[in-house]
């Protein structure tokens, strides 16, 4: 008996700190490729933003190229987001779209187009709140400035002003924050 409980006690501690692996449900994307396609809805030159960080975060600075807008214009707004990182191909446009109501993308004008450069949302998930992956953006004005686009992981669309795309109190995490720099002509 004196040899048997030791026994028992070990096993139970054996057992009772064996940690299974908790499974992570929508967690954060890598995104290493990031394209903003911005097309004119009455013809003419479609616009083009890129960002490319192809050895993820850390390492290598990214590429980000940015182009040119016409001033008094409405252009329809299209994201594409992949993950090149492993030998598979990830399209993480798709993924974020699946799980539209755990995320947002923002975008923040400043510097002179902060009033003359408008973006509205043209998508939503199922509780009828804003993706972000289709928009529309208006220009009104001449100008140069930046364009800030940030997709947040599980914001709190109930916030104040998350649904109009107000980023200050969405809350939770960034996947990814890209500025692009945008001259209006």
């Amino acid at each position: 008996m004196k040899i048997l409980f030791p026994i028992i006690i070990i096993a139970i501690l054996f057992v009772i700190s064996c940690d299974k692996n908790p499974v992570i449900q929508n967690e954060e994307e890598l995104i290493t490729e990031f394209k903003y396609t911005l097309v004119p809805r009455n013809g003419g030159s479609t616009s083009t933003f890129t960002f490319m960080d192809l050895d993820g975060e850390g390492g290598l600075p990214p590429d980000i190229t940015s182009d040119t807008l016409m001033s008094g214009v409405v252009y329809d707004g299209k994201l594409s987001l992949l993950n090149v990182y492993s030998d598979v191909i990830q399209n993480i446009t798709g993924e974020i779209k699946n799980e539209g109501d755990a995320h947002q993308f923002f975008y923040e004008s400043s510097g002179e187009l902060s009033d003359k450069l408008s973006v509205v949302y043209n998508d939503a998930d199922i509780n009828n709140n804003p993706i972000g992956i289709i928009t529309v953006i208006t220009t009104t004005g001449t100008g140069t400035g930046n364009l800030k686009i940030t997709l947040r992981h599980e914001p709190n669309k109930s916030a104040v002003g998350v649904t109009s795309g107000i980023i200050t109190n969405a809350g939770g995490e960034t996947d990814i924050e890209v500025t692009f720099n945008v001259i209006v002509q």
